[in-house]
């Protein structure tokens, strides 16, 4: 197995999902991690996420009409300030990465910086996170259910494509998702889906309900199969007595 592919598996149960720090990233679910820090970095502090988004420039003074970077013996409360929140994003980021992660980044002087480079690094530029986009657009108009998977085995799919497809900016709401799965079904789902279009209001059908009405309805079809081969089966071995006898 890839030793950091091995490191992240390792990672995820070493770490345990701690609050009191930013959680690690190795190269790997970039997604997934962009998500959690994003959250972690709000929970710190907000204006610590704010001057990610915002971006942070040193203080400059104006002297003989020229701008020039203010020396720090002149920095006030609030250039003292937006330099610590900035330092202090900085660190997080950086505590959160590998080594090989951090020599990417390690030429960036902003916390902005870090993030951008990280982006343009696992999501590319706009022009291939667009590429990517058309792809998992694909994926999602062309997505069905696969012959003999499960419902959840189904949905552990779906959920990854919509989930790629959200960290890239395209967002479905809860209505398209619902109808997107109703229409993947299979026929023997046929008089389910009938069921749930013809007494659920759709726009207020979530897809937890969804979905676990659609596991129930599976389990049902189990068991109907199982008796009918096992009276199949009753019948089978009544015949084959007879013929015997």
């Amino acid at each position: 197995m890839n030793p950091r592919i091995m490191t992240s598996m390792n990672n995820a149960f070493s770490e345990g999902q701690s609050i009191a720090r930013p959680p690690m990233f190795n190269g790997s679910d970039y997604a997934y991690w962009k998500a959690r820090m994003k959250i972690y970095l709000v929970s710190v502090d907000y204006d610590v996420w704010d001057i990610i988004e915002t971006g942070y420039t040193p203080p400059t003074e104006t002297v003989n009409g020229i701008v020039t970077p203010k020396p720090k013996s002149r920095w006030d409360a609030n250039d003292k300030k937006l330099y610590s929140i900035d330092s202090k994003a900085m660190n997080a980021l950086i505590c959160a990465l590998d080594k090989t992660e951090y020599n990417r980044i390690s030429h960036c002087n902003t916390a902005q910086e870090i993030w951008h480079t990280l982006e343009v690094t696992h999501e590319g530029t706009s022009q291939v996170k667009e590429s990517r986009l058309a792809m998992f657009s694909n994926e999602y108009e062309n997505f069905n259910m696969q012959k003999d998977e499960s419902i959840k085995d189904m949905y552990g799919r779906f959920s990854v494509l919509v989930y790629n497809a959200r960290a890239l900016g395209k967002v479905y709401t809860e209505v398209e998702l619902v109808r997107k799965i109703l229409r993947v079904l299979p026929m023997n789902f046929e008089a389910k889906v009938t069921a749930i279009q013809e007494s659920k209001d759709l726009s207020k059908l979530s897809m937890e309900e969804l979905i676990g009405n659609l596991m129930t309805y599976e389990m049902e079809l189990k068991a109907r199969e199982d008796r009918n081969n096992l009276e199949l089966k009753k019948k089978s071995t009544a015949l084959s007595n007879t013929v015997d006898s």
